[in-house]
Formats: C-alpha cells, sequence, structure tokens
C-alpha cells in the first residue's frame, strides 16, 4: 500500500513537472503554451477595438440617455441666481458636524480650495498672493460667506460661480457637504479671532 501511494505521488510529481516544463518558453522570443486560449485571447470585442455590429464601428456605447451613475444623486439645478436659491431652501445637509467629518472637510479644503481661498479661508491663497492670479477670491470666513445657506454653498461648488469653476466633476457629493462643515468650522474661528462684527466687509 505504501510502495503503491510513493509510486502515485511520484508518477503526479513527475507528470506536473513535465507540464510545467512543457508550458516554459522554448526560446526567449516564444512565450510558453496556452492551455486556457478562451482566457488569454478574448472573444469579446475590446473596449477601444473596432466592432463591426454597430453603425459607428465603435464597441464602447455611449450611455442611455438619462443613464445616472450608481450612487450618484442627479443635481437638477442651473448655474444661476434664482437656481442658487432654490437650492438654498431645498438642499439640507445630510451630515452634523462630527469631528471626522470635519476632518474630512478640511482635507478637501486642503487639497481643492487653499491655494485659493487661503488657509483660514479670508480670500488670501497662494494664487492670489503670488500675483498668479489677478481677482481676489472670496472670503469664505467672512459674514457676507456666513450667511449662505448649505444648499447655496452646495450649488456654488457643484457649478461654480463668477471666477470660480465647477468643482462637481471632481469633488463627490458627500465630500461636498463635508467640505462646507469645515468652512462652517472657518466662519466660527473667524469670529472668535476678530468679533461677529469685523468680518462684514469681507
Amino acid at each position: 500500500m505504501l510502495v503503491r501511494r510513493r509510486i502515485s505521488v511520484w508518477l503526479l510529481s513527475l507528470f506536473l513537472s513535465g507540464l510545467l516544463l512543457w508550458s516554459c518558453d522554448r526560446q526567449r522570443n516564444m512565450r510558453g503554451y496556452d492551455f486556457i486560449p478562451d482566457m488569454v485571447y478574448s472573444r469579446a470585442y475590446e473596449t477601444y477595438a473596432g466592432n463591426p455590429n454597430f453603425d459607428d464601428s465603435s464597441t464602447m456605447r455611449v450611455p442611455v440617455p438619462g443613464t445616472v451613475p450608481r450612487g450618484i444623486i442627479p443635481f437638477r439645478y442651473t448655474n444661476d441666481t434664482l437656481s442658487r436659491i432654490k437650492a438654498g431652501k431645498e438642499l439640507i445637509n445630510p451630515f452634523l458636524p462630527t469631528e471626522d467629518v470635519v476632518a474630512r472637510g478640511k482635507l478637501i479644503f486642503t487639497t481643492f480650495c487653499i491655494h485659493c481661498h487661503g488657509k483660514g479661508g479670508a480670500g488670501d491663497g497662494i494664487l492670489f498672493t503670488s500675483g498668479l492670479y489677478p481677482l481676489q477670491p472670496k472670503s469664505l470666513s467672512g459674514e457676507t460667506a456666513a450667511k449662505l445657506k448649505d444648499g447655496e454653498i452646495f450649488h456654488t461648488i457643484t457649478l461654480g460661480i463668477r471666477s470660480m469653476g465647477a468643482h462637481g466633476s471632481q469633488i463627490r457629493p458627500e465630500d461636498r457637504w463635508k467640505l462646507i462643515q469645515y468652512i462652517r468650522k472657518l466662519q466660527e474661528d473667524a469670529r472668535k479671532i476678530h468679533g461677529p462684527d469685523s468680518s462684514k466687509t469681507r
């Protein structure tokens, strides 16, 4: 019984060794044999390859009109004052200013906003102070921004306003809300430093 088992193990080892050698390169310019060619050579059309099944010969198709990516809520507002005011009335921030939310908002602010609006949100970012950008960005820590509703700020981040570009394609919706919570913290910090009336002109 033991002899048979050893012979079986030996034969199996020999078979696997032969299989391994058979599949290895015979020369540097030739790869081994393909045991499962259906997985090596796709029968499907590649994304950017031509495709005779469609009139435009394109494999990659345009999404059906009205298609919404999974997890994304359509933003049905337009870039104008009335729509911004409407967004302020209808959109509610789903996040509370917890430590984690504010920390995430700070990260987003540091990534996308600090270069224009500055570390404290006063509109004194490096792009302006260095002279690379001629128009001073609006203060986010002043009373004017503090009076804006969360939905209005969300609208502005999403679609942009005047010289500020849209960031809807760069910042996820949940991160936009968290960013707003961090902006609220900047406003609160500014009031503590300058008082409630000192930033009305900013």
